[in-house]
């Protein structure tokens, strides 16, 4: 009987583990191809990397202006906001929560935008964001992008409190 609960107890941590080590597999995966490249296409006004990152069942939610988009409607405002190749701008992501089971991973957090770069003009803004990815064959793909300022609520200081991208013991 010892024997027994010995074995059972050794089955719960080998899986325990498994199923850590494979979260944290994808969220370096998710890492890799959707944060480092959402980034990216910002930064660069790279709207072909932007649209690579989304699925084409895409919905966008932004509660602040009571708005639900499919993925065309969503990507074509930044396409032809990046038109303006003068345009200075940067976008980071700290994280509240992060986890993924099955190909599907749920991920909420603070974005920080910041605009007009290095210029009299710069400002940065905050919010929530809670995306839900799905990989697509060996692609993750962002499904559902839902964010909101709180009402102007979300800071600097909300978003120092929130987890870095690669800080994976949180998880």
């Amino acid at each position: 009987m010892k024997l027994l609960a010995t074995y059972i107890v050794s089955l719960f941590f080998l899986f325990s583990n498994s199923s850590i080590a494979q979260n944290i597999n994808d969220l370096k995966d998710i890492n890799a191809q959707i944060w480092t490249n959402f980034s990216k296409s910002f930064k660069t006004l790279d709207y072909k990397l932007f649209e690579s990152l989304c699925s084409d069942d895409l919905i966008r939610v932004n509660k602040d202006i009571k708005s639900i988009k499919t993925k065309e409607a969503y990507l074509n405002g930044y396409k032809n906001r990046w038109e303006n190749a003068s345009l200075k701008q940067t976008i980071s992501f700290r994280f509240l929560e992060r986890f993924s089971k099955n190909g599907i991973a749920s991920e909420r957090g603070i974005y920080k935008f910041t605009r007009d770069l290095n210029t009299g003009n710069e400002k940065s803004y905050y919010g929530k964001f809670h995306v839900i990815l799905k990989k697509e064959g060996n692609l993750w793909k962002i499904l559902i992008d839902y964010d909101s300022t709180e009402n102007e609520s979300i800071n600097e200081t909300h978003y120092h409190d929130a987890f870095a991208l690669d800080d994976f013991e949180k998880y």
